[in-house]
């Protein structure tokens, strides 16, 4: 399975979630977006999510601590115990055996990242 980790500031549109996913390598092929659920009701995820036919896993911020990253950002590692929010929630949720094919790719106006992993689902 195919899934985008999406890092987002709450303030972002849809037009900067989607301008990072774009960068990351784009909708094609996913089976879902994901990022932290405090940010999965996010009304500009949903728009995308909606537009793109795709389904939100929300992925609890405690799992996302101590996955091994490609990015680093010291803000994240502080706040979240891992070098990428976007990285760490598409390796979370693409299930066992998930690796990144897609480092983080940020929007130009810097309120969000996109990151793609590969797994079994599971």
């Amino acid at each position: 399975m195919k899934v985008a980790g999406l890092g987002f500031r709450r303030e972002a549109g849809v037009a900067s979630l989607r301008e990072a996913l774009d960068a990351a390598g784009g909708p094609e092929g996913l089976a879902a977006l994901a990022t932290l659920s405090d940010k999965a009701d996010a009304t500009a995820l949903r728009v995308l999510a909606q537009q793109l036919g795709l389904l939100i896993r929300s992925i609890p911020a405690e799992a996302l601590t101590e996955i091994e990253t490609v990015t680093q950002s010291e803000l994240i590692r502080a706040a979240f115990g891992t070098g990428s929010v976007a990285e760490a929630a598409a390796i979370a949720a693409a299930g066992r055996g998930a690796r990144l094919i897609s480092a983080r790719a940020v929007s130009r106006d810097r309120m969000a990242t996109a990151a793609i992993a590969e797994g079994d689902g599971e």
